[in-house]
This record gives C-alpha cells, structure tokens and sequence, in this order.
C-alpha cells in the first residue's frame, strides 16, 4: 500500500467528482492539509527525480515540458491551501499554515537547488539557438532557467546551504507577518454606542457599522472596523473628529504595537535576510536583484518615474490643501490639517465645488449592479458569459461561483467572487488562481477567484459600493479576466504569470471602462425607483474624476519610494528600526503634513506578506502609463467596444500570459511603445498649456 492509499479519507488525495473539478469545500478539514502536502509532495520529488535521472539526453519535451506539466497534484493542494489562509481561515488553519511555512520552501528548495534537473536545463539554455523552438517554446526555456537561477541553483557549497535556509526562514517569517496584521485587524472595534457616536454618518455608513457589529455578536449596535470599505467612509463623513483620529491611529499602526503581534522585529529580519540572499546571487542589494526580472530592469528607471511624478504631485497637493483650508476657515475651524481631518474635509470641498455627494451617488451603485456591469463589459469586449451556479461548491456562504463560457456555450472556465469583508479574510483586494489554464499534458480550464472587502449591508438590503469600490471591483475583475482568457501552452507562462511590472496593466485598464457613460447609463440605476444614474450626474463625476488625486498620488507615490530606499540597503545597513527609517525617507522626501502614506511598513502586505511587490510597489503607477495609454486606443477608435481593438486587446494582452515580451507584446496592440502623457493628464498632473 503507498501512501496516498493509506490516506483514503483525506479529500485532498482523491478524484473531485464536482463540477468544474472544483476543490470539494465541504469535505476539507484544516487537518487534511499536512498529510496531503506530504504525499504530494513526496511524489512531485519521484518526478522531479525521474525527469532529472533519464537516460536520454535532455530535449524540451522530456525535459521543460515535463517538468511544466509536473506536481499537479501538489499544485493543486497548494493552491487550495494559501487561497483558504487568505480567505476564509481560522485557529486550526493557521496553525497548520506556521507549521507547512518551513516544508512548503524547503520543498521549493528541492525543486530549484535539484543539481541534476538544473544541469539538463542548462544545457538546453545553451544550445537554445540550435533546438529549433517555437516562440513560445524558447520563452519558457529562458523563463524556466531565470527561474532556477534566481532560486540559487548556480550556487555551490555553504552558499547553496545558506541560500536554502533563508528561503525558509522567510517562509515563516512572511507567513507569521500576515497573520500578525489580520490579528490586529480582527482585535479592533470603534464602537458607536450613541446617536452622538454617529454624527454626520450617512445611512449607508450607518447600516454597514450596525451590519458589522452583529457579525460580531453585538446586536443592536454599530462598530467601525479596519475594513477599508467602512474605516474610509467613516474618516470621509464622521463630524466627531476624536472618534476620527481613533480610528485612523488603529489604521495606521496595524502591526506596530508591543506583543505577539509585533511585525517591526520581522520587517528587519526579513530585510535582512533578503540582502543577504540578493548578495548571494550576486546583487549589491534586493531592490536590484528584484528589478533584474521587470520590464524597468534597473533602479534608475523606476526613479525616474517615481521623481517625475512626485515633483508634479506635491505642488498639486498644495493646491488641494488650500482649497481645503479654504473649507475650513469658512466653517470656522481654526486648526491646522491633520491625516484623520483631510478626507472630510476633501469630502466638503468636492461637494461644494461638484454638487457630489457619496449619499446622493452610491444608491445608483449597488454591488449586484455592478458586477453586472462588469460581466456586461467583458461580454461586449471579449464574449464571456457568466453564469451563476448556486449548485456549485463554495467554502464560504457570501462566495458566488460563476460557470464562464464563450459566446458558442464552449467552457472558458470558473470564476468565484468573495466580495464581503470578515474577520476570518484577509483585508485588501487580490486575485488568485484555485488551477491555471495550461495545454500541456491536456487542456486545462482555469479557476478563477476574486476577493474584495467590502462593507455588507444588512440581510435584505443592498450593498452599495462608493466610486472607489467600484474601481476596486474592476479592478480586480480585470486581473481575473488576464486569468480566464489565458490561452497558451505551458502552466508557467500563463495567466496572470508574467513580469510584475506587467501584471497590472489588464486590471488597471479594465477599471476605464467602469465610468464609462454608455456603461453607466446601462448599469448605474438606483436602488429604489431602478432609474437610470442621470447624465448631470454622469458629468458631474466626470467632471470630479481629478479631484483629490493630487492627495492619492503623492500618498501612493510615498509608500512606493520607502519600499525602494529600504529595499536598496545592503544587509550592513538594513535599520535597526525599519519604521524609524520609513520616517526619515518620508521626512527628507519633503512628505507634506497631514498627508499620510498608503501603506506603512508594520501592515505592508505588498512587501512583507509574501516576496511578490518588494521593490515593486512601482508597479502600479508603472503599468498605469501603459493602461492610459492602451485605453486611448479604444478612443481613437471612437468606440470603446470597438471590435477590432478589443480582438486586439484579447489576444496580446488578455491571452498572451508570459509568452512573450510584455514590451514585444505591448507594441503588437498600440503599434508602438506607450507614451507618459495620457497618465499624466488622466491625474491631472500635466503642466498646464
């Protein structure tokens, strides 16, 4: 009897006779995971070594492609296990989740430090020129190889040891970061037990605070949580500017307090032990050696980005504050501006100067509407249909789950939306893959999910969703659109595994067509009478779409350089204090008071929860050049459905994954290399004429 028959009852293991092939939600137990990753990955390693030990020479069939199409199954657990600690976990799950942090990376380590599998894939890399491969073929050669190189596979002696043990150690250290900041996130509660608690909150702020105290067995009451989609509406609306500041300080300091829950002592081991791997492979610091795999290549061009946009930001800023000020003396309010006071009082202004009030506009965008929209819009572009399949196996009640086809009734895939906030989910927004889309080894159909955080109404109300969620919505729609229209042969060159500079250019161009008129007018229709949003007000938003992006722009662009400064320290100079240090950037930078960063180090999860945004929080302003540029494409064509274009879109950008040059790829869509003025004047930033 092998091992996976010894385990019969663990679902992990077994055919899922489901639709879709759908993970079983119902049957799986925190407990299934550890003895399922052990036989996984017990016979991904029998693969590992047998593709390594054959007697024929290495060929890409025998050896890239099988290795492609190699540990599905543990691929398969794997992608089950961090989606469910994303989002919906628990005590158990996260027990289990510190416990498999040091196995799951010393079984990285046992894929990409295999000497043998390595020396055939070397060779191959050498005598690419002579193999006669395809495109794609010689992309996921240079791909594969970057990969092994980058995972240490060149290094030798104590050097491959310590390079192995520090992808390890991270492994914990990432993984006890995140669940540090879910603890805190969890522990608050800003409870409103008055009228008076509640001063200037609009209903729809009001019913989210009431919702979210009877999740948490407060009936009766109402509570602000860290939920983006709660704390900035409070921090928007609430007259009471104490209960202001109280829950902006427990925003901000998330991770930053004595205890068990303390991330600044791993923040500076991780940065540590992060120079001290880029130093191994032969970097002076992580920032360069992370940016050697982007479409930026070096910290120069990613500055000067960063600087370019900064010098235009802080001085459009200063405008903002004195309109701002302006607001204020005018209301008799002597003090000066403070980070808990300047959305509300940016709310004030833009109401007075654009007769926009988030009570009047989020009525006409409820979440069941909007998501319509978005599927509307991915039909009209690129003929996806979803439908929803209430029979379909979810592993959480809010979670729909969508059966994706082409116009003809031919499968796409699977989509699966988590929309709601809880305490057992992570905060933010993210895409994530349950199985990629792949041909090799047989076609593949992708499952697709997308997870936001938004504020839920209570049982039988609509969730109404400000402008701001709604872009988040398409957003993320928009990174699950690259993952179902994927069409390319190989598993690591699909989807959404591309540059990471890249990555963000499908969901961020998808959020254009979320203001569109024509969409809106379809899809924006109030809740209570189902009248269409009217176009005043359509050009009132459009009218308002600049305001206030001086404050988001120099508050993302901020977060985005103190990644890059800590990131470009050598290991002897890694800081003591790393939140000392994100001050002192910040302070020489000239950050503007009462301002505030996006993201602060003690809660970064782009940096710290996981590898992927270090030295690439750029990214987004970076892929924003290209998504305002790509749109204008669809302007010039007059039509923002326009077919062509769309077919255009579809299969260089949509579809193409990491199969070729994103900068090659780019090019085949726009005919040319992106311009940086549509970014600018879409933040307005744009020296005037």
């Amino acid at each position: 009897m092998n091992a996976r028959d010894a385990l019969q009852g663990n679902p992990l293991l077994q055919p899922w006779h489901t639709p879709q092939a759908l993970p079983p939600f119902g049957e799986i137990d925190s407990a299934h995971f550890a003895p399922a990753f052990d036989v996984a990955m017990c016979e991904h390693r029998a693969e590992l070594d047998a593709i390594a030990t054959q007697a024929e020479a290495p060929t890409f069939d025998n050896t890239v492609a099988r290795l492609d199409a190699s540990g599905r199954l543990f691929a398969r657990i794997e992608l089950v296990f961090h989606n469910l600690c994303a989002s919906e976990t628990s005590p158990a799950l996260q027990r289990v989740q510190r416990e498999m942090a040091g196995p799951l990376a010393a079984h990285s380590n046992a894929i990409y430090l295999h000497e043998g599998l390595f020396a055939r894939i070397d060779r191959l890399h050498r005598e690419r020129a002579g193999l006669a491969l395809t495109a794609e073929q010689e992309r996921l050669l240079e791909q594969m190889h970057r990969d092994f190189v980058r995972a240490g596979a060149q290094l030798t002696g104590t050097a491959r040891q310590r390079f192995a043990a520090i992808n390890e150690r991270l492994a914990s250290l990432t993984t006890r970061f995140g669940q540090n900041v879910l603890a805190d996130e969890a522990a608050f509660r800003l409870v409103l037990g008055h009228e008076a608690d509640m001063a200037g909150l609009p209903d729809f702020v009001r019913d989210a605070a009431r919702q979210a105290a009877t999740e948490r067995g407060l009936e009766g009451g109402a509570v602000i949580t860290l939920s983006r989609s709660l704390v900035v509406p409070f921090l928007t609306f609430s007259e009471r500017r104490d209960l202001r500041e109280a829950a902006w300080r427990a925003w901000t300091s998330r991770g930053e307090h004595d205890g068990d829950t303390d991330n600044r002592p791993v923040i500076r081991e991780i940065l540590e032990l992060r120079a001290e791997q880029a130093r191994l492979l032969g970097f002076e610091n992580y920032a360069d050696f992370a940016l050697d795999n982007t479409m930026a290549r070096t910290r120069q061009s990613v500055m000067r980005l960063l600087d370019d946009v900064w010098a235009r930001a802080v001085p459009a800023l200063e405008r903002e504050r004195a309109a701002l000020l302006a607001e204020m003396r005018e209301a008799g309010v002597a003090h000066e501006i403070e980070p808990w006071d300047w959305r509300f009082w940016a709310e004030r202004a833009r109401q007075r100067q654009f007769a926009i009030d988030d009570a009047e506009v989020k009525p006409y965008f409820s979440l069941d509407r909007m998501v319509a929209a978005a599927f509307d819009c991915a039909e009209r572009l690129f003929g996806l249909r979803f439908v929803h399949r209430a029979d379909w196996p979810v592993y959480h009640h809010d979670v729909k789950a969508y059966e994706v086809t082409r116009r003809d009734g031919s499968a796409v895939g699977v989509f699966l939306h988590d929309n709601f906030a809880r305490p057992s989910k992570r905060s933010g927004a993210w895409m994530s893959p349950y199985r990629q889309q792949t041909k090799n080894g047989g076609v593949v159909m992708p499952i697709v999910a997308n997870n936001n955080n938004f504020a839920k109404a209570a049982p039988g109300q609509p969730t109404l969703l400000s402008f701001d969620d709604v872009r988040t919505l398409f957003h993320e729609f928009g990174h699950g659109l690259h993952g179902l229209l994927s069409d390319v042969g190989y598993e690591r060159l699909s989807g959404t595994n591309v540059l990471r500079d890249f990555v963000e250019l499908p969901s961020q161009l998808f959020e254009h067509w979320m203001s569109e008129p024509d969409v809106l007018r379809r899809h924006a229709r109030h809740v209570d009478t189902d009248a269409p949003i009217p176009d005043a007000l359509i050009e009132r938003l459009k009218r308002a779409r600049r305001f206030g992006q001086a404050f988001e722009t120099v508050r993302y662009t901020a977060s985005a350089l103190t990644d890059m400064a800590v990131h470009a320290l050598p290991r002897e100079q890694v800081p003591a204090d790393p939140v000392a240090f994100e001050s002192q950037v910040l302070r020489e930078r000239g950050l503007p008071p009462g301002v505030g960063v996006n993201h602060r180090f003690t809660h970064f999860q782009h940096l710290f929860y996981g590898a992927g945004y270090a030295a690439g929080y750029y990214v987004y302003l970076w892929a924003e050049v290209l998504d305002a540029d790509a749109f204008d494409a669809f302007v010039e064509a007059g039509d923002p459905f326009d077919a062509k274009t769309a077919e255009r879109l579809r299969r260089h950008i949509y579809a193409a994954g990491d199969s070729v040059d994103p900068a090659a790829t780019y090019i085949a869509f726009r005919g040319r290399a992106a311009a940086i003025e549509p970014m600018l004047e879409k933040r307005g930033l744009l020296e005037p004429a």
